[in-house]
């Protein structure tokens, strides 16, 4: 189910664009059946919401022909989610990125799962993680 907490944490963070309100509706996990994974996907989005201008910068700083405001609400949003999980809850990079890639291939365009990969693959190798 952890696949499943990664899409709803992706959610909130898609909403979390739009909206300016950094409150966490916990009531949005409720169809976590299990503690542990609502416990990780709120956790995810916490530590998206308490460190959203240092992963943008850092997301831009690796953009490379795009600016931040110009990448696709969708793939940002992923990749705002593997880069909390990869920084601040120490998932395995290639879990991360590879549960994102797939979550685009559901949510995204067919060139998004590339792009994504590409940036999350040159912030990774930037921070030696």
């Amino acid at each position: 189910m952890r696949a499943y907490a990664r899409e709803l944490a992706f959610q909130i963070i898609f909403e979390k664009l739009f909206i300016k309100n950094q409150d966490i509706d916990e009531e949005f996990f409720v169809s976590l059946k299990k503690e542990e994974d609502r416990e990780f996907a709120i956790s995810i989005v916490r530590n998206y919401i308490d460190n959203k201008e240092e992963i943008e910068k850092l997301i831009e700083s690796h953009l490379i022909g795009y600016e931040l405001s110009r990448v696709f609400k969708v793939d940002l949003a992923l990749i705002c989610e593997a880069l909390s999980e990869i920084i601040y809850l120490k998932t395995p990079v290639s879990i991360a990125i590879n549960e994102v890639v797939n979550l685009a291939k559901k949510y995204s365009t067919e060139k998004s799962g590339r792009f994504i990969n590409g940036v999350l693959s040159s912030i990774v190798k930037d921070l030696n993680i």
